[in-house]
């Protein structure tokens, strides 16, 4: 066993190295954590305080009149039940398919593969355009359901492109041969096999599609009609137009209308976020272990 005295000293350069390193991760953590830290203070302050730029890092005057005026209106209720339905089911068949496409194309077994990922990776250089994608969807029956935020995105070439390449170098033929010999099923192999294993790529999948669906609302505003389907972002968008309008108002009253609007774009910007950094810790872990393999190994 090596004693403390067998320890071998750092040269001056390491040093000087790691005090660099240091004082730069502590910039950058400042420079990422404070617009967090203000966003919830400004939250949490009162409207006369935030409008005249007293809140700089903590809260001032506490007032929580922000939350109460977005939950007082029940649409933001239903937006939230909306979103997390969209996030669930929509982030399930994303993954479902992604996941579908991207394994077969990553065994050198499966004949066109290469055709066939030229014309996926074809729809990242030319886009239809939103004309042609609503008649698509109109002509689907799929206009004002809630399958229109669901469907027509579902698949990523990005994300197919990631998995594909995780499925390359973590599954290796050999495996797949000996499956074959033992007389499993592709369905089956995939099942039993390809997704125990593909755990981190998952994760990566389901992060960046529940990330994508929850933040989503052009999609909304473009389909949907009924105020009952409209997801959680665009029902803050409306509340914003909504409460940033001054007809008819002296200026007292516009100024009080100002002063709110601006306190619930950060109480808004908080409640929009909040599920998203809860359900981030969770798949961490394998959301970097799948990125890593996913994207450098190819």
């Amino acid at each position: 066993m090596f004693s403390h005295k067998n320890k071998i000293k750092e040269s001056i350069a390491d040093r000087f190295f790691l005090t660099g390193v240091y004082l730069f991760l502590t910039i950058l953590l400042v420079v990422v954590l404070y617009p967090l830290i203000y966003i919830v203070s400004a939250s949490i302050s009162s409207p006369e305080a935030v409008s005249s730029g007293k809140v700089w890092l903590f809260p001032v005057d506490l007032s929580f009149k922000g939350y109460e005026v977005i939950f007082s209106n029940s649409q933001i209720i239903t937006g939230y039940l909306n979103s997390l339905f969209y996030t669930s089911f929509g982030t399930l068949i994303s993954v479902t398919l992604t996941v579908l496409i991207a394994y077969p194309l990553s065994r050198k077994t499966f004949f066109g593969r290469n055709f066939l990922m030229f014309f996926i990776v074809f729809t990242m250089l030319f886009y239809g355009g939103l004309i042609p994608t609503y008649l698509v969807v109109q002509s689907l029956g799929m206009v004002d359901t809630r399958w229109a935020l669901m469907i027509p995105n579902a698949i990523a070439v990005w994300q197919v492109i990631i998995a594909r390449t995780f499925f390359q170098t973590s599954i290796p033929d050999e495996l797949v041969e000996a499956s074959e010999m033992d007389g499993c099923s592709d369905f089956r192999f995939l099942w039993s096999v390809v997704l125990p294993l593909a755990k981190p790529i998952i994760a990566v999948l389901v992060l960046m599609y529940a990330v994508g669906q929850w933040n989503a609302y052009f999609d909304a505003l473009i389909y949907l009609k009924n105020p009952d389907l409209h997801p959680l972002q665009l029902v803050l968008r409306n509340i914003i137009i909504l409460n940033t309008g001054t007809g008819g108002m002296d200026a007292s009253e516009m100024m009080e209308r100002q002063q709110l609007a601006d306190l619930m774009k950060y109480a808004l910007i908080v409640a929009a976020s909040l599920p998203v950094m809860l359900i981030y810790p969770f798949v961490q872990r394998h959301f970097v272990k799948g990125m890593m393999i996913g994207s450098v190994k190819g």
